[in-house]
């Protein structure tokens, strides 16, 4: 073992910290409530699955304010956010309001919440969950998928914080 690692045993913090030294992406999870209001919740654990059929997967934690209108609905999208997008992803990922403003999203073919100027947005069907430990794997079959044609750096999310991506676009 390399002198700067020492081994944890599995303490929450010490998990999560480890967790934290994977870059990630940023994504919002968009539906429609009850209520048909456009609703959104910042995710990092997006990951595509298949590509056919066409397939994507993200988790949710059981304790998670939105869970009931996510588990409910019967489509939800993943809108990756660009650079741009950071003041959204953070209000999305407080507890609180989580609802669209009208100028944020459009309703996407299928009747789907695109959140606008993402870089890539996908409209889904839920396929299946997976109960896993305090959170839920959501597998979606994807209906429609857009993706930005100009370049704009991504969000993504590092060791606790954003960070810029170095190089060209």
């Amino acid at each position: 073992m390399s002198s700067d690692m020492s081994p944890d045993l599995l303490q929450p913090k010490a998990l999560r910290n480890a967790f934290g030294n994977f870059g990630t992406g940023v994504a919002l999870i968009g539906v429609l409530d009850a209520q048909d209001k456009a609703v959104g919740l910042t995710i990092n654990s997006f990951a595509s699955v298949s590509l056919e059929p066409a397939l994507l997967s993200w988790c949710l934690a059981k304790d998670s304010q939105l869970f009931d209108a996510i588990t409910r609905a019967d489509r939800f999208s993943v809108n990756i956010l660009a650079a741009t997008q950071t003041e959204l992803s953070n209000r999305m990922a407080m507890p609180g309001d989580h609802r669209f403003d009208d100028t944020e999203w459009t309703a996407s073919a299928k009747g789907g919440v695109f959140v606008n100027d993402a870089l890539a947005k996908f409209d889904c069907r839920p396929h299946q969950t997976i109960e896993a430990g305090d959170h839920v794997v959501f597998l979606g079959a994807i209906e429609e998928a857009w993706a930005c044609s100009h370049s704009r750096a991504p969000l993504v999310y590092f060791r606790g914080g954003y960070r810029q991506l170095l190089g060209d676009d």
